[in-house]
């Protein structure tokens, strides 16, 4: 009697290239908007630092997302040109309001011009200076439904413990480039200070018992946390 050869696992994805993204992001990412666009295009024009902007599939997740949860009070760390912020809150109902944080002027002098655009502006508050000092004056007793985490990797962890108190039950945590531009899974050490912070993260939540979280291939790789009943 011959034995069946042990069949190994079939790993189902499906790889991108641009000719796909752009379908994704024609077929899959909502509507045309022209105030997204216009941002897009001006982002476009600071150069390589542009690609610090979130693609348009992950800024209709966000927006669906925001609203699927019914979230009403968001956060964001890290806002650039302000995409994901406008994202999110189109999600959130008129009375909805979304905490920004970010370091720099210059670029979130951008994202107030595109909030006004997109008739927002009235749900969001910007706060400028370090996360970590900022996210620390929080009152003890404010709660988020939603928080997005894209700023500074080394110091994400940081953010992690510092944004998942003022969580509510159910809450959902989303941190942005958790594939570091698909250069983790590789054998050896992990060199770069940024690389390194996203691995022990994304092993940490992996293991963490206070949330549940799946780490999805979107954009640069989305880490989505549910804050686990407390």
């Amino acid at each position: 009697m011959k034995t069946r050869a042990k069949a190994k696992p079939i790993l189902k994805y499906t790889a991108l290239n641009d000719r796909l993204f752009r379908y994704i992001c024609v077929c899959g990412a909502g509507q045309r908007d022209g105030s997204l666009e216009a941002l897009r295009s001006e982002t476009a024009t600071l150069g390589e630092i542009a690609e610090m902007q979130i693609g348009p599939d992950q800024g209709a997740f966000l927006t669906i997302l925001t609203a699927a949860i019914g979230a009403r009070s968001a956060l964001e760390v890290g806002t650039f040109t302000g995409y994901s912020s406008i994202c999110i809150a189109r999600g959130l109902p008129p009375d909805g309001r979304l905490l920004c944080l970010d370091a720099s002027q210059e670029w979130t002098d951008i994202a107030r011009r595109y909030w006004a655009r997109a008739k927002v502006d009235g749900k969001i508050e910007l706060r400028l200076g370090p996360a970590i000092e900022n996210l620390k004056r929080i009152p003890a007793a404010q709660r988020f439904d939603l928080a997005f985490i894209d700023a500074h990797k080394p110091e994400y962890d940081d953010y992690y413990e510092l944004v998942l108190p003022h969580m509510r039950d159910n809450g959902v945590i989303l941190f942005d480039n958790m594939l570091w531009g698909g250069r983790l899974g590789r054998k050896g050490p992990i060199r770069h200070p940024s690389g390194r912070a996203i691995d022990r993260l994304n092993r940490k939540l992996a293991r963490d018992k206070r949330v549940e979280s799946v780490l999805l291939s979107i954009g640069d790789g989305v880490r989505m946390c549910r804050v686990v009943a407390r």
